[in-house]
């Protein structure tokens, strides 16, 4: 919503949606001014930042309300080590099997489990701040696309679109890997992409155009 009801997607333009033109319907400035706050934590929205810009270009360019969804989605993963850890990890394989029930339970389950192992600052939440994290992650994941329902979701994987993909890519070419690492890079998981489906995937951009993927042998060229 703020990103269609803002002119100038820019740290001040963003500002003054929020808290002078009230685009997203706050009664008063100070819940404005938290509510930007929070905002930006999750989303950036600061075009200084290659991430942020990365994903202002891909915006313009997606043509459908899913890509769109998707790209929101990869940009508050990228910037969420737990949304993209738990993405990756939990919500995966639920999307390779469509209609999964996508269980508050299972999830907390998860989340107790790397706490104990690789994530051990979840171990220092409140139960009720895990619990919030983990309504609040399923409600944004049907809100992205990848699931339905309300009461109960189940999982939905989603269509393959250009503009999704080309975001995440920049931002593992922005971090450093380079392309041979890219085309087994497991980020891709966030879009119910597998490892050994990458390939194929970049090859299905490339005959559409979307962007260049070749690969022969251990050469691989990979540009957008």
């Amino acid at each position: 919503m703020l990103l269609k009801q803002t002119e100038q997607p820019t740290v001040n333009g963003f500002r003054h949606s929020v808290i002078e033109s009230n685009v997203l319907a706050r009664s008063s400035k100070s819940s404005r001014a938290k509510l930007l706050t929070e905002l930006r934590g999750r989303y950036i929205l600061d075009e200084s930042s290659p991430v942020f810009a990365s994903f202002l270009k891909e915006w313009k360019v997606a043509d459908c309300e899913q890509a769109h969804s998707l790209l929101v989605f990869v940009l508050l993963a990228l910037n969420d080590r737990t949304v993209m850890m738990t993405s990756c990890e939990w919500l995966f394989p639920r999307l390779l099997q469509p209609g999964s029930e996508l269980r508050i339970g299972d999830l907390d389950t998860f989340l107790l489990s790397v706490a104990r192992t690789t994530q051990p600052e979840i171990s220092r939440w409140s139960d009720e701040t895990r619990i919030r994290v983990e309504r609040h992650y399923l409600a944004s994941v049907r809100d992205f696309g990848l699931a339905t329902g309300a009461t109960k979701k189940l999982s939905v994987k989603p269509a393959l679109y250009a503009a999704p993909v080309r975001l995440l890519i920049q931002a593992l070419f922005t971090a450093g890997a380079n392309s041979s690492a890219i085309v087994r890079h497991e980020a891709f998981k966030i879009l119910g992409i597998a490892p050994n489906e990458v390939i194929d995937m970049l090859s299905e951009l490339h005959r559409q155009g979307s962007l260049h993927f070749r690969m022969q042998a251990d050469i691989v060229e990979l540009s957008l």
